[in-house]
């Protein structure tokens, strides 16, 4: 018999929001993954915001890379060549980099880290943003070898 699956999210919930859980999710735990997303927006919305969703909408279309490095090997060297970054990418580089800086950060529960991470990244500061800054700078000084794209 097929069981019911446990769903903690509201069903209105959003591709976005989904994909961010299976993000959050390890080992197959999506229980725990949604769990934790629902409390990181509690505690967005007891620090005074209004809406949460919103915050995390914001959060991930601010730490959207436009540009990223590629390592490309063109007669025996090895070139970072810039190229712009498609849109799914760009949502899945946002998730990733939000979820390992919590994940790095230590001494606090998961969904606390969680919700101050969006807050700044909303707010366009916290460590995913340098993130996000730092990938293009990389992409601005590796212009110079643009024109290797096309191989």
């Amino acid at each position: 018999m097929a069981q019911k699956r446990l769903n903690i999210i509201s069903e209105d919930s959003s591709a976005l929001q989904e994909k961010f859980v299976n993000g959050i999710m390890k080992q197959g735990k999506k229980s725990t993954a949604q769990r934790i997303f629902k409390d990181a927006l509690d505690l967005i919305s007891q620090k005074g915001h209004k809406d949460p969703i919103k915050i995390f909408e914001k959060a991930i279309d601010t730490v959207k890379p436009t540009l990223e490095v590629k390592a490309k090997r063109i007669g025996g060297a090895v070139y970072q060549i810039p190229m712009e970054v498609k849109p799914k990418r760009q949502v899945t580089l946002s998730i990733r980099w939000i979820l390992g800086i919590c994940r790095s950060k230590r001494n606090a529960p998961m969904a606390k880290k969680l919700a101050e991470e969006l807050i700044q990244a909303s707010n366009g500061e916290g460590a995913a943003i340098k993130k996000r800054d730092d990938v293009n700078k990389m992409a601005q000084a590796n212009k110079a070898f643009a024109h290797y794209a096309r191989y």
